[in-house]
């Protein structure tokens, strides 16, 4: 079968120093077929968030997602309730983009445990979910790398992503799959399984996992540079029924200060080298 970009999604952070314009305009003249919106491309946007959304799709991009809601647990009551409007606004902002999804990071608070924070989470999560059906909008939980479980994610795996589904029950809820994040889990293929059974498979995202990174957050790697089984992986999320986009989201200090067009040649060359 022939290798294409029609299942090729780039976030716009991977190309941070591009404006959705130019972003948009670079993603469809080179292929690729799809583009997640983070919120700050968007707010940037001369034309406002509507007008920003049918901007892509004049450019003939499908838009994937809108990145990012959550953040939902905290000390004080009414920081909890800060994040639950701020979420209900994000939600509306993706309906009017005609985003599907939103990727949740879900966060977590020094200071409590991860329970008390996943908790709050879940409250969180289900107070904007009668919001997020009304807009036609989905939710998905994406569990982060547990370095990240003191102040980003409490979610820091599949399973405990699954788990939260279950408890909180909702046809517009369920997990985002990004490899950086699950890959070196030992459950991973099993709870792929289940999120495909139960119909929660929202999102995959991919990039790679450098052997000993420079920066915790800032040196992700193109596909195939690392140690990630990123084909591996898709087979499991492919035979679960997923047949969605896939979404090269990189946070690089190496790959944002180069020559944008040249990079994002290397993103479709490692896209379709992995393939």
């Amino acid at each position: 079968m022939p290798v294409s970009l029609d299942k090729l999604c780039i976030h716009t952070i991977t190309t941070k120093s591009w404006n959705l314009e130019t972003a948009t305009k670079k993603y469809s003249a080179s292929g690729v077929k799809g583009i997640s919106i983070w919120l700050d491309s968007a707010h940037a946007y001369k034309g406002g968030i509507k007008a920003a959304g049918e901007m892509v799709r004049s450019e003939g991009l499908d838009i994937v997602s809108y990145v990012r809601g959550g953040f939902f647990p905290a000390l004080e009551l009414s920081d909890r309730q800060k994040a639950i409007d701020e979420n209900k606004i994000v939600i509306d902002e993706a309906a009017e983009l005609n985003a599907p999804l939103i990727v949740l990071v879900v966060g977590a608070t020094p200071g409590q445990s991860l329970c008390e924070s996943r908790r709050q989470i879940a409250d969180g999560i289900a107070a904007v979910l009668p919001h997020a059906e009304a807009a036609g909008v989905k939710l998905g939980i994406e569990p982060l790398h547990p370095m990240h479980a003191d102040s980003r994610s409490a979610v820091s795996t599949m399973a405990q992503a699954n788990t939260m589904c279950d408890s909180i029950d909702h046809s517009h809820l369920g997990i985002v799959l990004d490899v950086y994040h699950v890959w070196w889990d030992d459950q991973l293929e099993e709870q792929i399984r289940i999120a495909g059974e139960k119909g929660r498979l929202f999102a995959f995202h991919i990039c790679d996992w450098k052997n000993q990174p420079e920066h915790p957050l800032n040196d992700r790697g193109l596909m195939g540079e690392g140690v990630i089984d990123i084909p591996q992986i898709r087979s499991w999320a492919n035979e679960s029924g997923f047949s969605g986009f896939e979404e090269v989201e990189i946070f690089s200090n190496k790959y944002w200060a180069m020559d944008q067009d040249e990079y994002l040649e290397l993103i479709k060359q490692s896209f379709l080298q992995t393939v």
